[in-house]
């Protein structure tokens, strides 16, 4: 039989944060504080989020109206990324997006932390955008997530296929 093994991946469930941009435009339209300012969120492409407004402060308070609704959904907010607003025109545009997977440098780091800091016997391999951790006992694997979690790697991670 083969050892224990768990995946340890990057990946945010594409229809929660539909549902969150849903929700946060719907309060962005219903909002006194919000109406006359032309302020809506959309998608822009498959992983981009845009947000516009006619004041920067607007468009500063419609990302916090969304990042609320992630957190509501129960994404982290390590997995988005936000750029600086840009004035076009009269309109305060900015784009956000969504991270998925781990990045080659990332998956070395977590990697390395585990080799350095996990028990004896546990093996790391990157397999694309994601790690597969695997050791003889399950015992060592429990030990692992629990140090993975009380690490910051500035990404949300998930742990899957765990048997």
């Amino acid at each position: 039989m083969a050892d224990p093994s768990f995946d340890v991946v990057s990946k945010v469930d594409r229809q929660e944060v539909d549902n969150a941009v849903n929700q946060a435009g719907k309060e962005l339209s219903t909002r006194f504080d919000f109406r006359g300012t032309g302020t809506e969120v959309s998608w822009a492409g498959e992983e981009a989020i845009t947000f516009q407004s006619e004041t920067e402060e607007r468009c500063k308070a419609a990302i916090d109206v969304f990042k609320e609704k992630l957190i509501k959904r129960g994404i982290s907010l390590k997995s988005f990324e936000i750029d600086e607003p840009t004035v076009s025109g009269k309109i305060f545009k900015v784009t956000g997006k969504i991270v998925q997977g781990i990045a080659s440098d990332k998956a070395k780091q977590i990697s390395k932390a585990i080799r350095d800091e996990g028990p004896k016997g546990v093996q790391a391999q990157i397999q694309g955008d994601q790690l597969r951790v695997t050791a003889k006992k399950k015992d060592d694997l429990q030990t692992v997530i629990s140090l993975l979690k009380g690490k910051d790697f500035e990404i949300a991670l998930q742990f899957t296929n765990y048997r």
